[in-house]
């Protein structure tokens, strides 16, 4: 595994500038599609509690990046309770293998990002679309057929939802054979495939403004 690649980890500050690309002051904060992770208005040790009790793992809530390994030549850079990748195409990956799970994350993503969420990834230093279930993030994918909210090279997205400009909430199944992809709400994928059992998740960063927050991940 790749742990320590072009890798940025700074204090949490506030940036400034002008566009939702790097002003968190510019970012929706609430926007209707949060995550109830995010949500939640009772107090962050209850709530962790209350995670704890329902089989939940926090895996980055914004202060540091421990539960994952570093793959690829991306920069990962915290800002307040997110993280944002930038440069060339990399990969936060999870430190552990999972088989049967639900994830739920939130993402920020301008309107010609390119990212998505890969799971049961075969190889965790090497992520791509052919050893991994990829659950697409990019509204302007030059082929439509497996555009956001889809699963690449398996399932069209049933619901075509624009996420530029705002954060949007995944959550993501993978239960035996049966997978389930639901963004903001609406579900996108029910199908059953077998060609991958278990493996790390990762998160990309491909193109584009991308940032992750509230990651929690929960064994079925």
């Amino acid at each position: 595994m790749i742990r320590t690649i072009a890798v940025v980890l700074l204090p949490l500050v506030w940036l400034v500038g002008c566009s939702p690309a790097g002003d968190p002051e510019s970012v929706p904060q609430d926007d209707g599609a949060s995550s109830e992770a995010a949500s939640d208005a009772a107090p962050a040790d209850a709530a962790a509690s209350a995670d704890a009790d329902e089989g939940w793992v926090t895996l980055f809530d914004g202060s540091n990046l421990d539960r994952f390994n570093l793959v690829g030549d991306a920069t990962w850079e915290l800002v307040n309770d997110y993280v944002e990748g930038s440069g060339d195409t990399g990969y936060l990956v999870t430190d552990v293998d999972y088989d049967n799970f639900e994830v739920q994350l939130e993402f920020f993503v301008n309107v010609e990002a390119n990212s998505g969420v890969f799971i049961r990834c075969q190889d965790p230093g090497q992520i791509a679309a052919d050893n991994c279930y990829e659950v697409n993030i990019f509204d302007t994918r030059s082929d439509q057929t497996y555009r956001t909210g889809g699963i690449v090279n398996f399932a069209a997205p049933a619901t075509i939802i624009n996420t530029g400009g705002r954060w949007n909430a995944y959550e993501i199944v993978a239960d035996g054979s049966r997978l389930q992809v639901t963004l903001n709400g609406s579900q996108t994928v029910d199908i059953e495939d077998e060609t991958y059992t278990s493996g790390p998740f990762a998160l990309q960063y491909g193109s584009g403004t991308v940032m992750f927050r509230n990651v929690r991940v929960r064994e079925l």
